[in-house]
């Protein structure tokens, strides 16, 4: 009896108080992920920045994650099982940085491993020699492991190049390589010309594609793998030396209004549809889409990267009936340090603050050269060192998982003050509250959050990142 009652009194000692735990865990360059002795609530405010955390919801968050790419695991497949499953779990389990909403390829992107589409037969218009077969050995292994982490883990996909027989110039690439020239083997005559659209506007192409798209999806879900959304073009507004397609906006439109759309229909697919991934800043592009008489009704939403954050704030608040994606995080140039996060945290904060429900990484996992085939070095939330066989953990996954660690899918965020951007706010469906805070300066930043007329008095330490939950 008397141990029963001891035990009864460590359980209820270790059960949060409602509406006053909190957990605290920072970040700097030196020390990443540090559980920090947690304020106390208080009356009075000690410092003159009060930041205001409202019951006030904005926008529902479907889920948090980055992006599966064949370079990814095969860096990942230079370490021994342990070590690789150590990775997955660190990115995927709902006790670390508990990703929970991820982007991978239709195809090939800039970062596999060469050109390849899911049907590479010429004008084979029934798609009869469609196949997953590549994907099965590389991208599906990828995804498979991080689902066995996070078993509710959800999916959005987008290729880079339709099927080059489906394009104009019978390519992947869309841009002559000026820095290795033939290095694509796309010849400077055949390079698209902006702003045309680069694939096929003939009906036989058009309706093959809408079955393309509609067999990735039937594939992948026969294997497991529910695509939850499609975003139809990878940056569509620009020409790249690897594979790329430029769309005009009206083209898009009419191909998911008269071909994907009813396609998707007719076979009971209840995958998303998006128009993106946007990469222009002026949002009549995305408005010529969206208007579009046969298109709208198709479209659950738009998704943005790079330039693209010029216009996310005008689209969502014009279509606020519409889901607005973040759909890559700007990728630096292989630096992978403190200043990468610190942007990083601007794109984040910034689309937050602008009605995303899905943020979304580029490269989760990188070998020590952190380049594709084209030789654009990029940055990554992990850098494997495949001479070695060690793992790096960057900034940016620290960062990463100040914001996915306890956000969960459901939750809401909070609006805060418009003229601070180092805030972020959630409630989670549990109720459970989560504030993201950034100092990006090089002093000690005092604050008071304000929260149900109490306050917590904090001393931020410069160039940091914290998550307070509560």
């Amino acid at each position: 009896m008397i141990l029963y009652c001891r035990l009864l009194v460590i359980l209820l000692l270790s059960v949060p108080i409602a509406g006053n735990a909190i957990e605290w865990y920072s970040s700097t360059n030196n020390s990443c992920w540090k559980h920090e002795k947690a304020p106390k609530w208080t009356s009075n405010a000690s410092a003159s920045t009060i930041i205001n955390i409202s019951h006030e919801h904005a926008q529902v968050i479907d889920g948090l994650g980055g992006t599966f790419n064949e370079l990814g695991w095969d860096a990942l497949c230079y370490l021994g099982e342990k070590q690789r499953q150590e990775v997955i779990y660190k990115l995927f389990s709902p006790l670390e940085s508990n990703y929970t909403y991820c982007r991978m390829p239709i195809g090939a992107s800039d970062f596999a491993m060469n050109f390849y589409s899911l049907n590479d037969v010429a004008d084979d218009f029934e798609m009869i020699n469609f196949s997953i077969d590549r994907d099965r050995h590389i991208l599906m292994k990828y995804i498979k492991c991080a689902q066995a982490m996070q078993p509710k883990l959800k999916m959005w996909a987008s290729p880079w190049s339709p099927p080059a027989w489906m394009k104009t110039n019978n390519h992947y690439a869309s841009s002559y390589d000026n820095d290795q020239p033939n290095h694509n083997g796309l010849p400077r005559e055949k390079e698209l010309e902006l702003p045309t659209t680069g694939f096929k506007m003939q009906q036989g192409y058009l309706q093959a594609y809408a079955l393309y798209f509609a067999k990735f999806v039937e594939a992948y879900s026969a294997n497991g793998i529910h695509i939850n959304a499609i975003c139809i073009q990878n940056e569509p507004c620009s020409n790249h030396k690897f594979p790329s397609c430029t769309w005009r906006p009206e083209d898009m439109a009419y191909f998911v209004g008269k071909f994907l759309g009813p396609t998707f229909e007719q076979r009971n697919i209840d995958t998303g549809i998006f128009f993106g991934t946007i990469n222009r800043d002026n949002p009549d592009f995305t408005r010529v889409a969206l208007n579009d008489t046969q298109a709208k009704k198709y479209f659950k939403g738009a998704g943005f990267q790079w330039d693209g954050k010029g216009a996310i704030p005008y689209i969502s608040k014009e279509y606020p009936h519409l889901k607005m994606m973040h759909t890559e995080a700007e990728c630096g140039n292989g630096s992978n340090d403190w200043a990468a996060a610190e942007h990083t945290w601007w794109q984040m904060s910034h689309y937050m603050r602008n009605g995303a429900n899905v943020f979304t990484y580029w490269n989760m996992v990188l070998d020590q050269n952190a380049t594709g085939p084209w030789g654009w070095k990029q940055n990554s939330l992990i850098t494997i060192n495949t001479e070695e066989k060690t793992v790096t953990y960057n900034p940016e996954f620290f960062l990463m998982k100040h914001l996915c660690h306890s956000v969960m899918p459901g939750a809401y965020r909070l609006v805060t003050p418009e003229d601070n951007e180092d805030v972020l706010a959630f409630v989670n469906p549990d109720g459970h509250r989560t504030i993201i805070i950034a100092n990006c300066h090089d002093t000690n930043l005092s604050i008071s959050l304000l929260m149900d007329g109490k306050y917590l008095n904090m001393e931020i330490k410069p160039h940091s990142f914290h998550t307070i939950i509560i």
